[in-house]
């Protein structure tokens, strides 16, 4: 049980982190505007992803839309901790990975709870090439799920 003060504080660093990030970006950014950081490679801008990853459902019915982004995080969140709280001989760097995904998953659901869609600020881009824009959360579920995937990966091949 000790090592899940990691998972824990992985989890509250990413969820504070993003709201922090996303409350700042919302104050002092109007919406749609962009504020280069590093010019030709990172803006900072302000856009609310109504969709998941890369706006997909973004144009579905807002119904089904919105129960579905409502409910797929917490169903994903529950099933990670099930599988946490059930393999208490994880590796810290699996906990981290674990915390991330959730803090990341939380964000993003209070986001769609307060305003029925995310809020997205980081855009990298080169030349007329733009990643879709994300935010602290997407990143610490993004890096989380990677980990995962090379930790297990490895595992496989020792």
């Amino acid at each position: 049980m000790k090592k899940y003060w990691l998972l824990g504080l992985t989890f509250l660093v990413v969820v504070i982190l993003d709201f922090l990030t996303k409350e700042y970006v919302i104050t002092h950014f109007p919406l749609y505007s962009s504020q280069p950081i590093i010019p030709g490679l990172l803006n900072l801008v302000h856009i609310r992803n109504k969709g998941v990853a890369f706006g997909i459902l973004g144009g579905a019915a807002p119904v089904w839309r919105d129960i579905l982004l409502l409910l797929f995080p917490i169903v994903a969140m529950t099933g990670i901790l099930i599988f946490a709280l059930r393999n208490p001989q994880q590796k810290t760097g699996i906990l981290l990975s674990l915390g991330g995904i959730i803090g990341g998953a939380l964000g993003n659901l209070i986001d769609r709870l307060r305003f029925r869609a995310v809020i997205d600020f980081l855009d990298i881009y080169w030349g007329p090439y733009h990643w879709p824009a994300f935010n602290v959360a997407d990143s610490a579920i993004t890096l989380g799920v990677l980990f995962l995937v090379f930790s297990y990966m490895i595992r496989k091949e020792g």
